[in-house]
């Protein structure tokens, strides 16, 4: 029976610590038998977990012997890792044991350096802090989970599930997955990633920067079709000093902006309209219904239709 051993460090956070158990624990083989036994493991006796106190029957020797860690995220991410977890986790790695990371669990795994050179996942509204924290991770703050072969993160929340079905499958086929989807009510496989939750309320660019007065024009005529050389007119500069104001200032260049600013304003009026989407598509400055659907989906990872129904 394959073991999975779920290590709770402090301020763990509670759904991430239930994910694993209940999806391995209801995993059930063609046969009846279980295809998992857990351990919930922890550095101290008693593990603060927020709105309870957690006693975990097993300490870091829990963490030997396993054929899967799991690491939870905690409220605090960028809290301290201690050496003696730290040590347990390079050596449960050196031992060829799969480890797993759920949202913040992202941040205690990286402390080994376990994942440094590596491509890895969080929390969309934690990927600039971890890839801030840990340079020499490759941070993808798009997708529902990275599969390394021996380590895996995952993004937020219900992005745990997602990856525990992934390693069932990894484990024991498609068939045994999708019964053990099914019982969490989930699909297998869901479609695009975590791109299509990221919110940004406003344009990412410092209040005060001297683009501002431009991009709240930009943003007021979305709809226009704009080209480079009509931005850099109203700005009253070259194409040239344009691109490189807009790439010291916002990180981008002028028409990546104005295609993200247009996909954000056809999100809200996805949430919010009962508009076709050849009409938002035209609202927001797109040529063509084609060129929308496939701008939104690069963009999202999924299509306008399915992020209406998922939003609406």
């Amino acid at each position: 029976m394959h073991t999975v051993a779920v290590l709770a460090l402090d301020q763990v956070i509670p759904f991430d610590l239930s994910t694993p158990i209940e999806v391995f624990t209801r995993t059930r083989l063609p046969d009846g038998r279980p295809g998992y036994q857990i351990r919930v493991c922890a550095e101290q006796p008693e593990i603060d977990a927020g709105t309870f106190t957690l006693r975990a029957p097993w300490g870091l020797d829990g963490l030997r012997g396993a054929d899967t860690i799991i690491v939870p995220g905690t409220a605090t991410p960028t809290a301290p890792v201690t050496s003696d977890v730290c040590g347990a986790l390079r050596a449960a790695a050196g031992d060829g044991t799969r480890i797993a990371s759920i949202c913040s669990g992202t941040f205690p795994l990286a402390a080994t350096g376990l994942l440094d050179g590596l491509r890895a996942t969080t929390h969309w509204a934690a990927a600039d802090l971890l890839a801030a924290t840990h340079p020499d991770i490759d941070v993808d703050p798009d997708v529902l989970y990275v599969d390394n072969g021996q380590i895996l993160t995952s993004a937020g929340a219900a992005a745990g599930l997602d990856l525990c079905l992934h390693m069932i499958r990894r484990d024991y086929g498609s068939t045994v997955a999708a019964d053990a989807a099914r019982l969490s009510v989930m699909p297998l496989e869901r479609e695009g990633g975590q791109a299509q939750f990221i919110v940004h309320d406003h344009p990412p660019t410092p209040q005060g920067s001297t683009l501002e007065p431009l991009l709240t024009w930009l943003q007021d005529n979305l709809g226009r079709d704009l080209t480079l050389a009509d931005i850099a007119a109203h700005a009253g500069t070259s194409t040239r000093t344009l691109i490189r104001r807009f790439r010291e200032q916002t990180g981008t260049t002028p028409l990546q902006w104005l295609h993200r600013a247009r996909i954000r304003q056809a999100q809200h009026l996805l949430e919010t309209t009962h508009h076709p989407v050849e009409r938002i598509a035209a609202q927001v400055g797109f040529g063509s219904p084609t060129a929308f659907r496939d701008r939104f989906k690069r963009t999202t990872g999924v299509s306008p239709h399915t992020y209406r129904r998922t939003f609406s």
